[in-house]
């Protein structure tokens, strides 16, 4: 039985099997959270941060966004080095252009900046989103 006030359904086998691929990667991801993201997401959970939503380990439009808030259509990706290898940077560009083509605003960190500078990840953040609102 779920839990009152999550609205969810009991946890069947066909419920788990018409989920999207990309749901079981984003959990599988979410049990592996990386110590960067655990310090980003301390920052962000629970409406700590702007008092905006945000999820970890999100699917959105076929990718998973290390994190995402709806309200701001805002994803941020934590990069850790992989990301600066030139097949990885194609990659992600590709991505961030057709995430940016559906309406998301996408904002790139690194763990380094997360690691040594969070106060200035958060400022980031908070900038994205509100462009997010003014536009």
């Amino acid at each position: 039985m779920p839990k009152p006030g999550f609205g969810a359904v009991p946890s069947t086998k066909k419920s788990r099997e018409a989920r999207s691929p990309e749901a079981g990667r984003a959990r599988e991801l979410r049990a592996e959270q990386t110590p960067t993201e655990r310090i980003l997401w301390d920052k962000l959970r629970d409406r700590r941060f702007l008092g905006l939503k945000f999820r970890r380990q999100f699917p959105v439009a076929g990718f998973i966004a290390d994190f995402y808030c709806d309200e701001a259509k805002l994803l941020i990706e934590v990069d850790g080095s992989v990301h600066l290898e030139p097949l990885q940077k194609a990659s992600d560009e590709n991505r961030d252009i057709v995430l940016r083509q559906l309406g998301f605003k996408v904002l790139r960190v690194t763990n380094a900046e997360v690691g040594r500078a969070i106060d200035t990840v958060l400022q980031k953040i908070a900038a994205a989103a509100q462009l997010f609102y003014q536009s």
